[in-house]
């Protein structure tokens, strides 16, 4: 069954002057214009295609891939604003509008925005709000410690930037995690989950969790360590700020990294300094 505002595989039924008509199921005949047809598509060939409607509520087929489908969340910019709502650019040729009901503050143009794509009920069209926290869940259980996840960077905080997790939850990559690398808003990466904590909330990183990962951190410390006459001035008690200067990495990995070397006999460790054996 072919779905409004999501991408859906149909058949090409019937080859006009200004298209194609594929073969919608329970929506009908959509249109495919010219502009968005491939140069040698032909009647009974299958494509790939979004379908959403035109300015005069059409239903419209285009192989242009939007920002965000249907049920899935993305940071977008703001390019007008009328007595009706905002208007978000998405990536198609019309653009995304978010009422003034689903708006947490009045957007204003050229912000950018983090929103989540919906089916309104009453004139069921492609719609966006602001207010996502209503479709998310509230908290991470049933997330894996050490799995890779798809995050969208949403938000800059004082402790970090706030993240969708999966399309899923919130999620925060802590700033000393970061080794004072900034991230874009609005993008989508991959990163891993560090932990969900018992209240629910989750820690990430963009480095995989573990010991079997810290081979070339822990190969960086003995080749210092080697380098300084077998001696460092360093420990788990000093302050991230020392240990990322010298190590490029957060205090956690180089807790982890030097527990790895003292576990296989390779330091020795103090309060105040590690030493080569």
């Amino acid at each position: 069954m072919a779905t409004l505002g999501s991408f859906n595989t149909l058949t090409v039924i019937k080859s006009v002057e200004f298209g194609f008509y594929l073969d919608g199921q329970d929506l009908g005949d959509i249109l495919l214009p010219n502009r968005y047809a491939p140069k040698d598509l032909q009647v009974d060939d299958q494509l790939d295609v979004f379908i959403f409607l035109d300015s005069e509520d059409r239903l419209i087929a285009t192989t242009q891939r939007p920002r965000a489908a249907v049920g899935e969340f993305a940071f977008l910019n703001c390019v007008d604003v009328n007595s009706v709502g905002a208007f978000l650019d998405w990536g198609l040729p019309k653009d995304l509008m978010v009422p003034f009901s689903e708006q947490r503050q009045k957007m204003q143009p050229n912000n950018g925005y983090v929103v989540f794509v919906y089916i309104d009920k009453v004139d069921q069209r492609i719609t966006a709000t602001a207010k996502v926290n209503k479709h998310l869940a509230e908290s991470g259980v049933g997330l894996q410690s050490g799995a890779e996840a798809k995050l969208l960077v949403a938000e800059k905080t004082d402790l970090g930037y706030k993240c969708i997790v999966n399309n899923h939850c919130w999620g925060m990559i802590f700033d000393n995690d970061l080794n004072g690398e900034q991230l874009k808003l609005g993008k989508r990466i991959k990163g891993f989950i560090q932990r969900v904590r018992p209240d629910g909330k989750v820690d990430l990183s963009l480095r995989k969790q573990g010991y079997e990962t810290l081979g070339p951190l822990a190969e960086k410390i003995l080749q210092a360590l080697s380098e300084n006459k077998g001696y460092m001035a360093i420990s788990d008690k000093s302050s991230p700020d020392v240990i990322r200067s010298l190590f490029k990495c957060s205090k956690r990995e180089f807790k982890m990294a030097i527990g790895s070397l003292y576990k296989s006999k390779k330091i020795e460790l103090d309060k105040t300094f590690i030493r080569l054996l």
